[in-house]
């Protein structure tokens, strides 16, 4: 049997499932045929209510129709209220103005239920019964406490259910996170610690020892750093962003040993992004694809430009773009990408975006990411 994959089934809402559908009508029915139907079959059938000369089997036919209008019309209502709540129950975010705006559509749903209800009941009792209703005013008003009493009770059920169901699918979130960052272990480091990297950039520190001394040691110093940084923050799921962009400054010095004049590199880093948490490596990853399949194509080199802002709508923009076509090669590119786009997905849902498109003769990966 195919199963869904897990970003379908975690935001399911209640209006795309059928058999919601079937248990709230059928709920609707059971509350109002034993709390309302019953209570009013009893007192005729024991004379508290004389009924007017109307046939009891007449009378106990117009309750079953009354209470079966009452479920059907209290369910149609309810898609609406449904809809609004689904919207506005993101427990991860949750604000005032959310519970606010569920309280509108509440208040409408009550009106529309009242001002909908009358009517057809009073159509139902002419029909059935023969001459036409008589209620007060004053249980109007009680009928509409009864109604608003049900509704409340249906929204702590369907609150309730989704509320469960958003701590389950925050566990296994989380369960998924830590097994995706142990059994990427390995592969992150062999990613984090390319061994032609390493191999690449030791013999080019070796001949520069020879020219430079200085900037030898300052390239050794770099990758000691590198080396310090692929390990220590290997365990934790975010770092400030001015973290990551330390550790991919001293990638880029380093790979200009090999690259010489060929690497250009620009960094555009807003100050309000830089101590944003991102999960570790991300934008190292992406540099050292720029740098590798991208410049490291080009004979007559490139540029690789690192720019991360705040978009109006409060998300971090982190966009690398470099010189070239955009290739993607079976392997380690492959599957470092796909290893982004899981990792953003298990930390920070639906939420997050990753893209990689070729644009006037520069490939543009970009990562957007939530900031609350």
């Amino acid at each position: 049997m195919k199963t869904l994959p897990l970003y379908v089934t975690l935001y399911m809402t209640f209006l795309q499932k059928p058999k919601y559908h079937i248990y709230a009508l059928t709920g609707f029915l059971v509350y109002i045929l034993c709390t309302l139907t019953v209570n009013k079959i009893y007192f005729r059938l024991s004379g508290i209510h004389p009924g007017d000369g109307v046939p009891i089997n007449t009378a106990i036919t117009y309750y079953i129709a009354e209470a079966a209008f009452c479920a059907f019309l209290a369910y149609l209502l309810s898609l609406p209220l449904l809809w609004v709540i689904e919207k506005n129950s993101d427990f991860s975010r949750f604000r005032g103005a959310m519970g606010a705006r569920v309280l509108a559509v509440f208040v409408v749903v009550q009106v529309a239920y009242t001002l909908m209800l009358w009517p057809v009941l009073s159509s139902f009792y002419q029909l059935i019964i023969g001459k036409p209703i008589k209620i007060e005013k004053f249980m109007r008003i009680l009928n509409m406490t009864y109604f608003a009493g049900m509704y409340l009770i249906w929204m702590f059920t369907v609150v309730t259910v989704k509320l469960v169901q958003y701590l389950k699918q925050e566990k296994i979130k989380q369960l998924q996170l830590e097994n995706n960052l142990r059994d990427s272990q390995l592969n992150t480091l062999k990613g984090q610690i390319n061994p032609h990297f390493m191999f690449n950039s030791l013999n080019n520190i070796r001949g520069l020892i020879l020219e430079d001394t200085g900037r030898a040691r300052e390239m050794i110093t770099r990758l000691s750093e590198m080396l310090r940084y692929s390990l220590t923050k290997n365990g934790v799921n975010t770092i400030p962003l001015k973290d990551e962009l330390q550790t991919v400054e001293n990638y880029i010095e380093i790979s200009r040993i090999q690259f010489e004049g060929r690497l250009h590199f620009t960094m555009e880093a807003a100050h309000d992004t830089l101590s944003i948490p991102i999960p570790p490596m991300v934008v190292q990853m992406l540099i050292e694809n720029a740098v590798k399949h991208g410049i490291g194509k080009l004979p007559e080199g490139g540029l690789v430009r690192l720019v991360t802002t705040i978009t109006p709508d409060n998300f971090l923009h982190i966009g690398v773009l470099n010189s070239g076509r955009l290739e993607l090669e079976k392997g380690g590119t492959r599957l470092g990408l796909e290893n982004i786009k899981k990792r953003l997905f298990l930390i920070f849902g639906d939420k997050a975006k990753f893209t990689l498109k070729e644009k006037e003769g520069f490939v543009e990966a970009c990562i957007i990411l939530p900031l609350a």
